[in-house]
């Protein structure tokens, strides 16, 4: 005899044998539900205060039966037809052992969801007694959702079996007409789970919404540490399968790292995909990522993350519609083995290491023409690249999301006072960054190590600046970039009525601007000239006629301040950066004059 799903712990041998006597129950031709089958339903689900749930197919077989905990019951997907756009041949018959026979809204998602014929809710009161019977049928649909019609409330002996029979076919008919406008291209509903806090719930829901995902709830459940199996416990996870019947959820994200077993178990359990914190932030960078360098920087992080985590990877491969956590590299890379994997993470890094080869030569261009490089560096969405336009015309991407641009981009920027440096917008920082993004993105992000100065943008709107600033600095220490004189900014200041005018005085020093009225921006270009100019040196030279030639050496190394001709040769005062000025003093210390 098939065995009974669910809850059973607990249930006696003896009746755990009566409800499986429930696969024999008769079903007759046009007979909806028996009135002996909901009789005993009633009796076991009062008895044991669970949920029981009956899936009939439209022969009249019994094809399923599960107990549930309390007052909830998971819903099984057992149709009878693949093709989702027609009805499944099968109905669900459960009990409401607390009292109500209204269908909830768990109820009809799992109608619409599962597509089966019909979903009908029992409610049974303390003594067992059925306090009434209702069903609920698909119509038309309207955009590819299917509609839902409720029936009456029925006492039990009045129930209208054939009419709700009747009712079925005419659903067949019904789903099958209306529009039927291809969802393919709709967002993913994403139900968010998180440990940590609440504010990093917050910035999980934006970097949802950054990645396209439409948010339709969130659970928080504060632990001291993850589940081993599921991350939030098996109880959480029925919760969970619950709140994603309820809300029509197709993706789950959790605000943290998960081992392959967690996500293999907790998609098990909810049934529909589930993705971490670090397989969306992945997933955004593969769809801004724009250069091929920055393209083959997000397929070498995302492959050597999945290549750890292929055991927990089933709906996700199994789902060739796509979406958030299946970009990049592309599902049918990932189902290949290890071995093949480990030959694309090479192939991959040997095309990295050529890019960053030809990186390093332009950056020894750089350096040999003396051009000190400032770089915007800063929490995601915090204005860089704004700031970066406003200054240099430069007319990249920008946007209010998460990471809104990668590429790191660089543009020449001249000084009021003489003179020019570099300016390198780079990619946003982030809490809990994934390793092997930062591992794949070393090559980017040297250019804010190797910097000569540093611009930490901020965002004097946002309640949690402080924090943001704090990750900032983790992640310039992780990437080596904590040595390098630097400049706080705040930005948004056009802002500063949304914002905690305390926030404006707790970093000492900062530049209060607007990247987008431009407010502020003449400050900023003192101070980062006189960050550059106090790592130069005043040279003045007497350069013979013999030697014109030096001229343009200084003018390409250096700022001249001032230029004299005399009988023996060219009087000329020039600023040089350090290194330049002793390569000078080196080789030309016969014509210092003064220093």
């Amino acid at each position: 005899m098939p065995e009974v799903h669910g809850n059973t712990e607990g249930i006696r041998e003896t009746q755990l044998k009566e409800i499986e006597a429930f696969y024999d129950c008769p079903f007759e031709t046009d007979e909806f539900a028996p009135r002996e089958l909901l009789t005993e339903l009633a009796r076991h689900s009062c008895a044991l205060n669970r949920e029981i749930a009956v899936y009939v197919s439209r022969d009249g077989d019994v094809l399923d039966v599960t107990v549930g905990v309390g007052d909830s019951v998971p819903l099984q997907d057992v149709r009878l037809r693949r093709n989702s756009k027609r009805l499944s041949f099968v109905r669900c018959i459960h009990t409401h052992p607390n009292g109500s026979p209204h269908l909830s809204d768990v109820d009809i998602a799992a109608l619409r969801s599962l597509m089966l014929d019909s979903m009908c809710a029992v409610g049974i009161d303390p003594t067992g007694r059925i306090t009434g019977v209702s069903a609920a049928f698909l119509t038309e649909k309207v955009n590819g959702v299917p509609g839902v019609e409720l029936s009456d409330i029925y006492p039990l002996k009045k129930l209208p079996q054939q009419e709700w029979m009747n009712e079925i076919r005419l659903s067949e008919q019904r789903v099958l007409q209306g529009s039927d406008k291809d969802l393919s291209d709709a967002p993913e509903r994403a139900i968010l789970v998180g440990i940590d806090s609440e504010k990093s719930l917050d910035e999980l829901e934006a970097l949802a919404e950054s990645a396209g995902a439409v948010v339709v709830g969130r659970y928080f459940q504060k632990r001291p540490k993850p589940d081993t199996a599921t991350f939030v416990g098996s109880g959480k996870a029925n919760e969970l399968q619950l709140e994603a019947q309820a809300r029509e959820a197709d993706l789950v994200i959790v605000d943290d790292e998960m081992t392959g077993a967690q996500t293999k178990n907790l998609e098990e359990i909810i049934g529909v995909k589930v993705i971490d914190r670090t397989t969306l932030i992945l997933d955004i960078f593969a769809q801004r990522a724009q250069s091929g360098e920055g393209k083959l920087q997000v397929q070498l992080a995302q492959l050597k993350y999945r290549s750890g985590r292929l055991l927990g990877q089933g709906l996700i491969l199994s789902r060739l519609g796509g979406g958030i956590g299946t970009r990049g590299p592309g599902e049918s890379k990932l189902e290949i083995d290890r071995r093949r994997i480990r030959e694309q993470i090479t192939a991959l890094k040997r095309e990295l290491d050529t890019l960053q080869r030809q990186r390093q030569l332009r950056r020894k261009s750089r350096e040999k023409n003396a051009i000190p490089i400032v770089s915007l560096v800063g929490y995601t969405n915090t204005g860089k690249s704004t700031l970066l336009n406003k200054i240099t015309d430069a007319g990249v991407y920008a946007e209010n999301k998460l990471f809104a641009t990668l590429d790191a981009v660089s543009r020449r920027v001249q000084l009021p006072d003489g003179g020019e440096f570099l300016l390198v917008d780079t990619v946003g920082f982030i809490s809990k960054l994934p390793h092997d993004l930062v591992e794949a993105f070393k090559s980017t992000l040297e250019e804010a190590a190797l910097s000569d100065l540093l611009v930490i943008v901020s965002d004097v709107s946002s309640p949690d600046m402080l924090f943001q600033r704090k990750v900032v600095e983790e992640v310039l220490s992780q990437i080596g970039a904590d040595t390098q004189p630097r400049i706080d900014v705040l930005n948004k200041c056009d802002r500063w009525e949304e914002a905690d005018d305390l926030q404006t005085t707790l970093i000492p020093g900062a530049i209060h601007l607007s990247a987008k009225t431009g407010q502020g921006l003449d400050v900023l270009y003192s101070a980062i000239a006189k960050h550059l100019r106090a790592a130069e040196k005043k040279l003045t030279l007497l350069v013979p006629f013999s030697q014109y030639g030096v001229m343009g050496e200084l003018r390409q190394r250096g700022r001249v301040l001032d230029e004299q001709y005399e009988d023996q040769g060219t009087r000329v005062t020039v600023m040089l950066p350090q290194d330049a000025a002793g390569q000078i003093a080196a080789r030309y210390g016969q014509m210092i004059v003064e220093e």
